[in-house]
């Protein structure tokens, strides 16, 4: 039996086709449903929680289905991350993970969670930079002016953070470590609040995060003294690194995407590719900018290298100088 041309020509199309048509349906199942959930382990309005709300409205626009931001502050992030690790690993509830998830495993003890166990990276979205500003009545228009002044005044110069062991806290401890000066932690509850009594003058210095600080700086409220990444900023070309001064130092955090780590591998390449292509995105990388971070990308073994890394160098950090949580 002969079948005319054109009945050939579709059936051998289809038969070319069925092959396919399971993938292509797998790939069209995630997100079927709405809305999937981006946990922030921490306040409304932050960096961080701007970042999450820019990827959020990226993903909804590409994937077709709402991204929600739901803010669970608390514990220096750790509800958030619990949230996650107990989640159901279907792509529907992310997290945004930050730098103080390298910081927490060496402050706190019986934490109802491994982060390395119970959280599967997804993409490193930025590195976070932290700047050294002083309040205009310290004696110091330099880094290296700053380390003479403490050294003059052991004891007798305040900084500010946002509380023991947060990056404010363990990034001025390396500084410490590294020039061989003293000076006095002040702890706050939230940047806020420290970045507010650094330019009232009840504190001296803070290795705020840049978004915090610009604002001030552009004010001549505080002055910036150097940067804490191994390279200087755009933000402040004019600003110099601290390891211009003192060789080996850098101190940066991050910010990135993680899901359950039971989530298919096909969910977290698919959030990955489209994460990525996110970033490339002239409007969020300025923002990102604005914020003080620097677009990475790459992929999750990429990310989970980073965050491991992070975890060692704080230990060590937090050790040293005897944090403890509060």
């Amino acid at each position: 039996m002969k079948f005319p041309r054109r009945t050939f020509v579709h059936l051998a199309a289809g038969a070319v086709a069925l092959p396919a048509a399971p993938h292509v349906a797998r790939a069209q199942a995630y997100p079927s449903r709405q809305p999937v959930r981006i946990v922030v382990g921490f306040p409304p309005g932050g960096a961080t929680d701007i970042m999450a709300r820019l990827m959020g409205d990226w993903l909804t626009e590409r994937l077709g289905q709402q991204f929600l931001i739901e803010n669970k502050p608390g514990a220096s992030g750790n509800i958030g991350i619990e949230i996650v690790a107990k989640a159901p690993p279907d792509g529907y509830t992310l997290l945004t993970v930050v730098t103080p998830v390298a910081i927490n495993p060496a402050l706190f003890t019986n934490l109802p969670f491994d982060f390395m166990r119970d959280i599967a990276p997804v993409i490193y979205l930025a590195r976070l930079a932290y700047v050294v500003v002083v309040n205009p009545s310290v004696p110091a228009a330099t880094l290296p002016e700053l380390i003479a002044y403490a050294k003059a005044n052991p004891g007798k110069i305040n900084y500010g953070s946002a509380g023991a062991g947060t990056p404010q806290n363990i990034t001025c401890e390396l500084f410490k470590m590294m020039s061989g000066v003293n000076l006095v932690h002040v702890p706050y509850k939230g940047g806020a609040p420290a970045v507010a009594d650094l330019v009232a003058g009840h504190v001296q210095v803070i290795f705020a995060p840049v978004s915090e600080a610009i604002p001030h700086i552009k004010a001549g409220k505080l002055r910036a003294l150097a940067v804490t990444p191994a390279k200087r900023l755009d933000v402040f070309p004019d600003v110099p690194s601290v390891g211009e001064f003192l060789p080996g130092y850098e101190a940066t955090g991050f910010a990135g995407i993680g899901v359950p780590k039971a989530t298919p591998a096909a969910i977290i390449d698919m959030l990955n590719k489209e994460l990525n292509a996110g970033l490339t995105d002239p409007k969020i990388k300025a923002r990102i900018e604005e914020l003080g971070g620097t677009v990475v990308g790459g992929t999750p073994a990429e990310f989970e290298k980073i965050i491991s890394d992070a975890t060692e160098k704080w230990a060590k950090v937090i050790k040293f100088a005897g944090i403890k949580a509060e």
